[in-house]
């Protein structure tokens, strides 16, 4: 990215900033771009440089949160040499950080998704789709490893999105836990959600630990490896 593009970059942020506050204090519709480029102290064709409507604003707000919750999907699932475990773990931390750093975008898009244009509902809908799909599959590889005690993968799915994805409303900076405390707990909730235990081999396995450890225990006196001679 050259100095021009990130000068570009480095003004859209500014817009969207700007329009992020003013559509969480107002909503949408109480909004005109006008007011976005009073807060900003520039003029209207300086936003018109960058987005083409109040309606491309508000798709791209309404995108940001659902694009971190796959991002954070994304990254717990390309977990090397990772159990379904350990990845659910993951998911659960890095999903409840991303919900709560876009919190205002996640406000607005639950509250702003009727004003969506067709095409940008469709897209953004498909995003949330993807995030069940990629979490249920999880769910699913971790209940056939014998990790997990799930009867319906895409119910719980569901239920582990709705319970992280609603922590965007109550969610207090300034209450008694951080950001890192919280996410350390929803991460337990969601494993408890999915019955996790860690601690048993998958199904198949077990064999080969007891077998592993059989052959690394030294022989007893009087009993050398290998059998009868």
């Amino acid at each position: 990215m050259g100095i021009r593009d990130e000068v570009a970059a480095l003004k859209r942020e500014r817009i969207l900033t700007a329009a992020v506050e003013l559509f969480y204090e107002r909503g949408y519709e109480n909004t005109t771009l006008d007011a976005v480029a009073e807060r900003l102290g520039v003029t209207k064709p300086f936003i018109y440089a960058h987005f083409s409507a109040k309606s491309e604003l508000l798709a791209e707000i309404c995108s940001r949160g659902v694009a971190a919750a796959l991002q954070a999907m994304e990254g717990a699932l390309a977990m090397a040499d990772a159990t379904p475990t350990e990845k659910l773990d993951a998911l659960g931390r890095r999903f409840v950080t991303a919900v709560l750093q876009s919190q205002k975008y996640i406000a607005i898009f639950t509250r702003e998704e009727k004003n969506l244009l067709p095409r940008d509902y469709e897209r953004i809908s498909q995003m949330r789709r993807d995030f069940d799909r990629k979490l249920a599959g999880l769910l699913t590889e971790g209940t056939a490893t014998g990790e997990f005690r799930i009867a319906d993968p895409r119910l719980a799915a569901l239920a582990i999105g709705g319970m992280v994805g609603w922590a965007y409303v109550w969610y207090r900076p300034q209450g008694r836990l951080s950001v890192e405390a919280l996410a350390e707990e929803m991460a337990a909730l969601v494993l408890a959600m999915a019955q996790a235990r860690p601690g048993s081999p998958p199904p198949g396995k077990a064999a080969g630990k007891v077998a592993r450890q059989a052959a690394a225990r030294p022989p007893r006196a009087g009993s050398p490896r290998g059998g009868r001679r």
